[in-house]
């Protein structure tokens, strides 16, 4: 990975499940990326290249709760390729899961890009705290 992954951009989804992903981000995954799901109820996009490392590490799991765990996210998984306007295609599958309706936020999250329903993305920053970011920061030792 070059450059990490940052920044926040709101978004909307049309009916047809296209959005204007943003063109940062866009440019740091390359011209193909891959969008899977995350359990935190968000999607997660992968640049090809972190893609393949992340199917490295899961590779070398094993036991019944890996072999669920991969199974879940490689059949939720597709590739998005932008159009001339810069929208990527999200299936129905995937909007659903994310609960991705019309409002949408998009972040950078170091080695990935996080695709959020613009509500529940607000719930969850509301749940982690100033203190919570100041210890996790501690533990870093910045």
């Amino acid at each position: 990975m070059a450059q990490a992954l940052m920044g926040t951009y709101n978004h909307v989804i049309d009916p047809k499940g296209r959005m204007a992903f943003p063109t940062k981000l866009r440019e740091q995954l390359g011209e193909n990326f891959v969008i899977t799901i995350d359990p935190a109820g968000c999607l997660f996009a992968y640049s090809a290249e972190e893609w393949e490392i992340f199917t490295d590490k899961i590779k070398a799991l094993t036991g019944a709760a890996a072999k669920a765990a991969i199974r879940k996210l490689y059949a939720n998984a597709v590739t998005a390729e932008a159009d001339k306007q810069g929208r990527i295609l999200i299936p129905q599958n995937l909007r659903e899961f994310a609960g991705l309706e019309h409002d949408v936020t998009v972040i950078g999250s170091l080695n990935h890009a996080e695709i959020w329903d613009s509500k529940r993305y607000a719930e969850q920053e509301e749940k982690f705290s100033d203190e919570e970011l100041a210890n996790a920061l501690d533990m870093i030792a910045l």
